[in-house]
């Protein structure tokens, strides 16, 4: 992908990972417009349609040379399964997460298609491949947006419009900023932009740090690591450690 010329809106851009993208994209030359509920160009809420609805609109009458979307917009949080209470917190992060991802692609694919070109860029997660326990609802929205990737990017083919799955691991932000393991976030943006200047452009973009939980059960650690990672259920209230 030629990063020095596009015209992208970044959804989810307040913070994090859509915040940093948009910043990189931005210092290679490419046209950014930012998305979110707060500090950004368009605010937009991924969780009500009129919301995306009227971003797009925004963003289209003023940027119809819009080529790029990227889609970070998420959320995460412990859940104690044994307690039905979680369901909340489950409920919110599907319609985030998931749901959220969909609309956004839903109200821009058109235009996408229009052009017969572009690129849709939805953020999963490296725990949609390989479960961290404590956040369970997180890894599944995840897992599903790499699903949806997938069969997007097939029912797209040959329409001049691709599909790069950006698959992070834990990076220190918002979500990951409690892991001690997690990677600095500038670190990451330059092997996220190293990967996308690759001519084709991958399908999913993985830095090294994700390899380990893309590739668990191909390599036969899968196992090993979910019960490793299961030692952070300890935290919640009324377990304990083993």
């Amino acid at each position: 992908m030629d990063i020095t010329h596009r015209t992208v809106f970044v959804i989810g851009a307040s913070s994090g990972i859509g915040a940093g993208l948009a910043r990189r994209f931005a210092a290679a030359g490419s046209t950014v417009v930012t998305g979110a509920r707060t500090n950004a160009d368009v605010p937009i809420d991924v969780t009500d349609p009129d919301s995306v609805l009227r971003a797009r609109d925004t963003v289209l009458a003023d940027h119809p040379d819009l080529d790029t979307i990227i889609i970070s917009a998420g959320i995460g949080a412990p859940e104690d399964l044994r307690d039905p209470a979680h369901f909340a917190t489950a409920g919110s992060t599907i319609e985030t997460n998931l749901l959220g991802t969909i609309r956004a692609i839903d109200a821009f694919t058109p235009h996408l298609l229009s052009r017969g070109a572009g690129t849709i860029i939805p953020v999963s997660s490296g725990i949609g491949f390989l479960p961290f326990p404590l956040m369970a609802s997180y890894g599944a929205s995840k897992a599903a947006v790499h699903a949806y990737s997938e069969a997007l990017r097939a029912q797209l083919l040959g329409t001049g419009v691709e599909v790069a799955e950006l698959v992070p691991p834990a990076v220190a932000t918002r979500i990951g900023s409690s892991n001690p393991h997690a990677l600095d976030l500038e670190d990451f943006l330059d092997e996220v932009m190293d990967l996308l200047r690759e001519n084709p452009t991958p399908p999913e973009i993985l830095v090294r740090g994700v390899l380990m939980h893309r590739w668990a059960e191909r390599d036969g650690t899968y196992a090993g690591l979910v019960e490793q990672r299961s030692a952070a259920l300890a935290t919640l209230p009324g377990r304990t450690a083993g």
